[in-house]
């Protein structure tokens, strides 16, 4: 065989091998039966991103469903909002589980995980639809049987994760606060995101925001750089980067303690939306930071807010209650790597960049949840 061939032969076995080993290595790790009711209502389109992150993490860390111990599946095993095929129908149906089967799921399920109540708006589903606009809404809002399988789950000491948007619009106001008192915490109902730009022209800007803008200030928008908005029922603030924010990204930030229990980052960039709450008197476990500068205290200061406030909260007690202040799960990942250990590294996914985005799934997210599950199962066994 001459040499030119014999190289070529070699690295194509070497590529076919290493993605073969990976995946052998992954069949025959232990499976982790756990039932999950995983419940998210904002479903706009079949890629399903505010749930897509929790099922790679269960699929590469093999968490399997106790029936059949086979894998969980972001397109069947949630209930909430389900779009249906052909895409041009637009048609979809309303998965929720009904009040009669609230305690049935709470004696057969090992878990809650809420990844989003917020719902599916017009402006979402149908297209030729200007997508920066607030429309009305076609499904969504925590609901009463949502909440009773909330309690019935805490009442029976197993794990319930809760993520951001539980609380805020379109729940109910009496959903809310039942689910606030459970949780022990309140919210302020600050919401919050960064921009990589403010300019009205930037892809997915909110054009509403600057409307409201103006009839809060009088003033026209004028802001281009990157930023953060804050937004409470009527009023915004706009914090710009080299004006109010030395850095417009916020971090999550994670002290040494729960750094080490959960192996996850001590610092990560964080680009979704959040909001800001009161713990109360539950464990936090990771606080946003925002790099403000005097100019931006001053403003947070008029509006009784801080550069620093809860990303993740624990319940002391029993430890086995979640909340995530932020759309942690809403990630885009190629999910057949999921199967692939050799896929997961820093290079292929992310980088050395404290500004990348990416980290904040690999560093962050995808640890902290096995690490949620993983150690509820040891206490469970024990």
């Amino acid at each position: 065989m001459k040499k030119p061939l014999l190289i070529i032969t070699i690295v194509l076995v070497i590529i076919l091998i290493f993605p073969a080993v990976s995946l052998i290595s992954w069949a025959f790790q232990s499976k982790k039966p756990m039932n999950i009711v995983i419940l998210d209502k904002t479903v706009p389109t079949f890629e399903r991103l505010n749930h897509r992150s929790l099922v790679y993490v269960l699929t590469s860390e093999r968490f399997v469903k106790r029936a059949g111990k086979t894998s969980y599946s972001s397109k069947n095993d949630y209930y909430g909002f389900q779009p249906l095929r052909p895409v041009r129908e637009r048609q979809f149906k309303k998965r929720d589980f009904r009040l009669g089967e609230v305690m049935e799921l709470a004696e057969s399920s090992d878990a809650i995980y809420y990844a989003d109540t917020y719902g599916v708006y017009f402006n979402d589903w149908y297209p030729g639809v200007n997508k920066t606009r607030r429309s009305r809404k076609l499904y969504g809002g925590l609901n009463n049987s949502d909440y009773l399988l909330f309690s019935e789950m805490k009442k029976r000491d197993k794990l319930v994760i809760l993520e951001y948007n539980t609380f805020d619009y379109p729940t109910a106001d009496l959903e809310r606060y039942k689910t606030e008192t459970l949780l022990g915490i309140t919210t302020t109902g600050w919401t919050g995101k960064y921009y990589a730009s403010l300019d009205t022209l930037s892809k997915d800007f909110p054009i509403w925001l600057t409307s409201a803008y103006r009839s809060q200030y009088g003033n026209p928008w004028t802001f281009k750089k990157a930023g953060l908005v804050l937004v409470k029922d009527n009023s915004v603030i706009v914090l710009e980067e080299g004006n109010q924010l030395q850095q417009a990204l916020p971090v999550v930030s994670t002290a040494t303690e729960y750094k080490q229990e959960f192996k996850v980052a001590d610092s990560v960039p964080f680009c979704n939306e959040f909001e800001i709450i009161n713990q109360g008197n539950n464990i936090v476990i990771s606080n946003y930071n925002i790099k403000t500068t005097t100019a931006g205290d001053s403003i947070l200061s008029t509006y009784g807010l801080t550069n620093v406030f809860p990303a993740v909260i624990q319940e002391p007690q029993t430890k086995h209650t979640y909340y995530f202040a932020g759309n942690f799960a809403d990630n885009r990942l190629a999910f057949w790597t999921s199967r692939f250990k050799i896929f997961q590294g820093k290079s292929l996914n992310y980088s050395d960049d404290p500004k990348d985005c990416r980290r904040f799934f690999w560093l962050y997210y995808k640890p902290l949840v096995n690490g949620i599950l993983t150690e509820y199962q040891s206490r469970a066994k024990k």
